[in-house]
Formats: C-alpha cells, structure tokens, sequence
C-alpha cells in the first residue's frame, strides 16, 4: 500500500434508519394527493383571516373525498374581497372560526402531500392558524403546482402561470371562480395535466416532483442519477470523477438522504456545483455508526485531500511550540516532536496560531525570544529587548542557566504539563495594569495572547488524558435498539460496531477486539491518530448517554491543570479586557 493511502473496511453489521411521512420514493400514481385552496381577507398570514377553505383528496386519478367550509374570519371582510369572491359578511356570521375547522383539517391531510397553487400562500396562512391556536402542524410534503408549471410549460404553451391560464390550457372541468372549492378542483386537473407532462423529464416519484418544481441547475438535473441505490444508512460518501478521483468526500446518519440534497434546490454552493459537474460516480461506504463514520470520513480527506473539500485535510500541517535544549532554552515552532521533546504546546492549526500562544508566554516570563545558539563560554551582545527589562540577557551570561530555568523555563513546564497558574496571573495583571492606563487596544491583544495558552493548554491536556490509555471500550444505545459500540487505542478509533438489540453486547466486544487494529504507544498527546479524529472520539465519549464498559489503564487529568480556566478562557474569547480584571487568584 503506498504511503498515505488509505483502504476502508467496516467491522460490524449495520442498523438501518427508516424515515416518516411520505416517502419520497412513492411513484405518483400511488400517492395521496390533497388539493387545498383558501380564501381570506388579504393581508399577512397572522392566524387569522381565512374566510374559506376547499380541499380535494386523489390518488391515481380518483376523488376520494372533499372538504368544504366558510370560515368565519372574526374581522369584517373589505369590500374589495366581496367584490373578488363574493363571499358577504352575511354569509360568514353562522361559520364556524378557524380554531373549530383545524381538527377536521388536519385530520383530512394526514399521511397525503399537500398541493396548492403558489402553495407558500396557502401554506403560510395555515401554518400561523396552527401556530396561533396550539395546534401542531404536521409539516407535511407540499408540491407547488404554480412552481411545477414554471419548469414544465414554455412560453410558447401559457403566457403566464396563473390558474385561470392553466385551467384553460389544460382545460379543467371545473373554471376558478375564486371561491375556495372551485379553485382546488381545477387545481386538481392542472395537477394531472402536469404529472402527465413529467413522465418526459423521467420524473416518476412524488420526492422528484417536489425537486424538480424547484430551481435545480440543469447540472443538478443532468446528473441526480447518480443518488440512486444509495443505503439509508450511515456512513461516508464519496463523490469520484471519472478517473476514479476523490472529489468530495461527506459523512452522514442517511447516506441516501444526505445525497440527494446535493440535487435539490437547497444546494446553492458555487464549489458544489463544479464538484457535480465533474462527478461521475458516488461510492458509500457503510459504518457501524455516526462515530465510524465521522472518523472514517476524516481519514478519507487526509489521505486523498479532495479538492472540493475545505476542512480536515492537510492534518501534516499540524504545528508544535516546543521548548528547545540547551542551557538557555527558548520557543520554537516546529512541524513535529521528537522523542526526546519534553515540553511543548500544541497542536495548533497553523503557524500564526503557535506564533499567538509564544507571544503570551514571552509576556508572562522571561524567554528570551531570539534565534541565537547561545554559549556558556562565549558572551553575545544582548539586543534591544534586554534594555527594556523584557528579558534578562543570557546572551551576556547576566543571569546563570539555572535561574533562567527557574525563571523562564519552568514555567512553561508547568503552564503545559500541568497547572498554568503562574502564566494566567502574570497575563492578568499586565491586562489589568493596561486596562487601568486605559491602554485598552494593547489589554485587547494580550487577551488574545492568553485565550490562545489556555485554549492550546485546555486541548492539549484533554487530548492527552486519552491517548495515554492503551485501549478503551465504550457504549451508547443505538436508536433501533442494542448498543453502539468503540473500540479506542491511544486516542485512535481501532474498532467500532453495532450489537443487536436484546443480545448481551459482550460477544460483540469480544469480536471488534479480536478485528480491531493494532495500535502502538508513541510520543506526544496525539501519537497515532490526528488531533481531529481524537477530539471527535472524546466529544462522542463525553456525551451522558455513553457509557465506558472497560479501560486497560486510568483516564485522569491533571487536579490543577488547565481545564480549571474554562471560564476565564470563554470570557477572554468573548468578553472585554474589564471582565478579567477580577480573575485573579
């Protein structure tokens, strides 16, 4: 195997995830369909105003029910609307309110695709009802007829897209007249002559009649093929070119689901788009579970780097800030640790950020910050920092390598291995002694400097915690029952799977162990798996619904250590410079 690359394997069987509602892979001549029309006052949907509703229910071509009623908007009516409808204040005084026509409503549209024509009216009128009078609404699949005419009819055929023009052109048995019922039933052969229209754009589904009333590209449309047979399962997905290539690569609880959004409307990424039309293939990879496949997709981009991908990749670049050796050590940036590194920071995700944590530490203690191999034999001329008091000019052997070890050196040590105490005071109170000068752009900067120490101290003490146990096992209940399973070695995901709900998990324990990957000791905080893929294990094993079943060794953190400065780092994150005056122990 060439170095990088990287082969995907799945250790367990899987759950599958089934969805609600309509499916949106129901061929149209069997769905639902309930066409709903509405009549109101004008105005913004506020819960009120509807005067009529008509609602159509079909399947196949045939009537299976109808809903009429006047609805009593509790608000004169304008006359304009009268004028339009002919609905009379008279008429409406005996209706019963809205807040007694919801149930029937509801009930009426249960398990059926709502269809109106400019549907985001109708629906938003509906919506606010529920809204207004405590009633859920069932968010169900709406199909815009108004929207499905745009992408079907030209120019040529309708000059317009409103219902009178659609009515006539498909010549429905019923004329709108706009009064509620009316208008729904010649929805309903506007609907049917659409549908009738589809079969040519090869939309056979109620889900791609829904997609295609949308603005899709014609990319989009041209290739959305290549959702089909995806697994309703999680796992990783891999969009490829036609040499194979990796272009983009993606992680979710629905692999089928998650892919066909790429088709849809929603999509809207300029990235993604180039990335379609250069797709030629979707490969899914199936995973025991979320974690797996959140781990999976990590190494994925980091061996392949595809190129449509923004985050993850590149984990090489990955930076230390490292105490270097010698009498008079000072800090260093580095793109890796050696075995023999005993005190460094880190891993930062880039140069700047290293450069951020190095500069808060020259501000709290005196190392010295140039570049120069330095003698105990032969004496260097010190630099303008040492006028200033900044740092206490080893070069000229002013101070002995063993008080600047005390003074200097230690405390980073410390501030990395264990507690930071020393560090934060000295930044608080250089914050504090500006903030009082009112020097309050440079309090901001130092702030920035120790939000940059705690945050790589906190991390990298948590990180480490973990990656010190040679194996862990944990569990957390799978949605469809049994337990998902993780199989951790030195903070790297070595196993994962799914035991069956109602058997004991240990048989499964025992045959992720015996396929799970060797993993050996190493150096640093993260020696065998990224830094991202170890916080994503930690995240997963932190939630309360998991549970650790067996560790080889104990999880601990320091008693004094970094994590104890949570709160001061949000609010160096967040807040001002006056916030942290009073943080001072």
């Amino acid at each position: 195997m060439a170095p990088g690359e990287y082969v995907q394997q799945t250790l367990a069987g899987l759950d599958p995830t089934a969805g609600g509602g309509v499916d949106p892979a129901l061929p149209l001549y069997a769905t639902t369909f309930v066409v709903v029309d509405l009549e109101t006052t004008g105005g913004a949907p506020d819960g009120g105003g509807i005067t009529e509703i008509g609602a159509v229910k079909v399947r196949g071509g045939e009537e299976l029910g109808v809903l009429a009623t006047l609805v009593n908007p509790g608000v004169p009516i304008p006359p304009f609307i009268t004028v339009l409808t002919g609905i009379t204040q008279a008429m409406l005084i005996p209706a019963p309110p809205i807040e007694q026509v919801l149930p029937s409503f509801l009930e009426f549209i249960a398990d059926a695709v709502l269809v109106a024509h400019n549907a985001p009216y109708d629906v938003g009128f509906l919506k606010a009802a529920c809204a207004k009078h405590g009633y859920r609404w069932p968010n169900p699949r709406v199909l815009d007829t108004a929207a499905l005419a745009r992408r079907v009819l030209t120019r040529d055929e309708v000059p317009n897209r409103k219902l009178g023009t659609l009515a006539a052109y498909f010549r429905t048995a019923t004329q709108p007249t706009h009064r509620a019922l009316d208008d729904a039933k010649a929805t309903v052969d506007v609907l049917h002559g659409l549908i009738g229209r589809l079969g040519g754009h090869r939309v056979d589904t109620v889900g791609e009649a829904i997609e295609f009333a949308r603005a899709v590209t014609p990319t989009q449309r041209r290739k959305r093929h290549l959702a089909e047979g995806l697994p309703k399962v999680p796992g990783v997905y891999i969009f490829r070119a036609a040499d194979d290539r990796p272009l983009y690569v993606g992680t979710s609880g629905d692999i089928a689901t998650r892919v066909r959004s790429y088709f849809t409307a929603a999509e809207k990424r300029a990235r993604i788009s180039e990335m379609l039309a250069a797709a030629e293939r979707v490969e899914a990879v199936e995973c025991a579970h979320p974690l797996e496949a959140e781990v999976r997709e990590l190494r994925l981009i980091a061996a392949h780097a595809p190129p449509y991908n923004r985050r993850s990749k590149f984990p090489e670049r990955m930076v230390w800030l490292k105490l270097t050796d010698g009498p008079y050590p000072r800090l260093s940036v580095v793109r890796s640790l050696a075995p023999g590194d005993t005190a460094y920071l880190g891993p930062f995700r880039s140069k700047q950020a290293a450069e951020l944590a190095a500069a808060g530490f020259h501000d709290a203690v005196p190392l010295r910050q140039c570049t120069h191999r330095l003698s105990l034999r032969t004496v260097t001329p010190a630099c303008a920092l040492a006028e200033l008091g900044r740092c206490p000019a080893p070069c000229e052997h002013r101070i002995t390598p063993e008080e600047y070890d005390h003074r200097a050196a230690a405390p980073f040590r410390t501030a990395t291995a264990s507690d930071p105490q020393v560090v934060v005071d000295a930044l608080l109170a250089r914050i504090e002694t500006l903030s009082a000068g009112q020097r309050y752009e440079e309090a901001a900067v130092v702030r920035s400097r120790l939000a940059a120490v705690l945050r790589a101290s906190v991390r990298m003490q948590r990180l480490a915690g973990l990656t010190r146990i040679a194996e862990l096992t944990a569990a957390r209940r799978a949605p469809g029952g049994g337990w998902e399973l993780a199989l951790v070695r030195h903070g790297r995901l070595a196993g994962a799977g799914v035991s069956p709900p109602g058997v004991h998990p240990r048989p499964t324990i025992t045959a992720i162990r015996a396929t799970a990957e060797t993993v050996e000791p190493g150096h640093g905080p993260v020696p065998r798996a990224s830094a991202e893929e170890t916080e994503r294990i930690l995240s997963w094993l932190e939630r309360p619904e998991t549970r650790l079943v067996e560790m080889s060794s104990e999880w601990s953190s320091p008693v004094s250590g970094a994590a104890r400065f949570r709160d001061l780092l949000t609010k160096a994150e967040n807040g001002g410079s006056h916030q942290l005056s009073t943080e001072r122990s």
